[in-house]
């Protein structure tokens, strides 16, 4: 029993300075978690249920729908039942679990937007061995490592967690965290092991981050020299750095905050900054494709014009 946590609820403070306008932040969220839901389940169906969106980048955005939905998921509801109860508990089991849906969600984002730059270098700079390269099998291979390599890294951080000795039940956040869970631990604990894998987590996906770098080296540099290709970069590669630049300015504030920054800020600015990765792209994301690509465009506005001009013959 030494080396198991005594602790089996967890208090998430977090949220008590936003109990005063309770009703309204619910209300606010539960709106806002709908249209994430509508625009996400949209961009999905459209493009399941199109045959001619059945190419490799409207799956990997497919991919990147179905992960903003997960990672939602893992935090709207339970924060919306905590502005509706009294006490804001959350179970040992249940904080890990939440904790593990967050880590994989930011990580995976990051994986899908590896390999979208992937698909998008071989598409514009390798356009005649495109189709032989990104293959059914290697687009299912591709999807797997972007969903499989957080599943297995947040795994294992998330086991450790749930081996340490832990002195303390008070989370300063919304929702668990698991590099806070890790900072509850007792002061006689070994968290070697957690740092370890936090440092090798970083490093992994700062690699995805280069090579994401690299390949929009190459893009660029075709794009000079073309002015076809560079359409085509305008196109498709656009939304793709806009939610590649979103993302990694959100989920790196939040991690030198969660890191360095000071408590002395007012709580409700400290709840923005550490759910701004949970609010900001996931809404952003199927916005910005749905509108730059033509073809998921027009097929939008295909669905619009056939409603409008139905209910005018009724």
């Amino acid at each position: 029993m030494d080396n198991v946590s005594v602790v089996r609820i967890f208090i998430l403070s977090g949220i008590n300075e936003t109990m005063n306008y309770r009703l309204t932040i619910f209300s606010l969220t539960l709106l806002y978690y709908c249209v994430i839901l509508f625009v996400n389940i949209s961009l999905i169906m459209i493009i399941i249920l199109d045959e001619n969106l059945h190419e490799p980048m409207y799956i990997l955005l497919c991919n990147f729908c179905i992960n903003g939905l997960y990672g939602t998921t893992g935090f709207y509801p339970k924060f919306l039942l905590d502005l509706l109860w009294s006490s804001q508990e959350i179970s040992y089991s249940g904080c890990l679990f939440q904790a593990f849906i967050v880590y994989s969600f930011a990580c995976s984002e990051l994986s899908i937007l590896a390999v979208m730059a992937y698909d998008r270098y071989l598409a514009i700079c390798r356009p005649l061995h495109y189709h032989s390269l990104m293959t059914k099998r290697r687009l299912s291979q591709l999807s797997c490592f972007s969903w499989l390599t957080p599943f297995c890294i947040i795994s294992t951080s998330i086991l450790l967690t749930s081996r340490l000795r832990l002195c303390g039940s008070n989370i300063q956040k919304l929702f668990c965290v698991n590099w806070v869970i890790v900072k509850l631990a007792c002061s006689d604990t070994d968290t070697v092991s957690n740092s370890v894998i936090a440092y090798a987590t970083i490093f992994i996906y700062v690699s995805h981050g280069f090579f994401i770098i690299w390949t929009y080296m190459h893009l660029i540099k075709k794009c000079v020299r073309s002015t076809e290709d560079r359409a085509k970069f305008m196109q498709t590669c656009v939304p793709h750095l806009v939610s590649l630049i979103t993302f990694l300015i959100v989920i790196i504030f939040d991690l030198m905050y969660m890191r360095f920054g000071s408590r002395d800020l007012p709580q409700s600015l400290q709840n923005f900054i550490a759910i701004e990765f949970l609010l900001i792209p996931p809404f952003m994301n199927p916005l910005i494709y749905g509108f730059k690509l033509t073809k998921i465009r027009n097929r939008i506005l295909g669905l619009v014009y056939v409603k409008r001009k139905s209910s005018m013959k009724k």
